[in-house]
């Protein structure tokens, strides 16, 4: 759990291997995926499907790659 950024100072803080906050991981959880924000791989999975909404495509997000 992330506590420090403007998400948790917001009351709603990251979570899991991708931190991300529970409104997203709502609103691009995987059906058939569990619904616990710490399971590795529904955390993923939401997280991979907000990068693709809003970026397009996952290759578009900056990264240190």
């Amino acid at each position: 759990i992330n506590s420090w950024d403007i998400n948790a100072i917001n009351g709603i803080p990251s979570k899991g291997l991708l931190q991300v906050i529970p409104p997203t991981f709502k609103a691009y959880h995987v059906k058939g995926t569990s619904s616990n924000i710490y399971d590795p791989v529904a955390n993923i999975t939401a997280a991979a499907n907000y990068a693709a909404d809003k970026y397009g495509s996952i290759d578009n997000v900056n990264s240190a790659y």
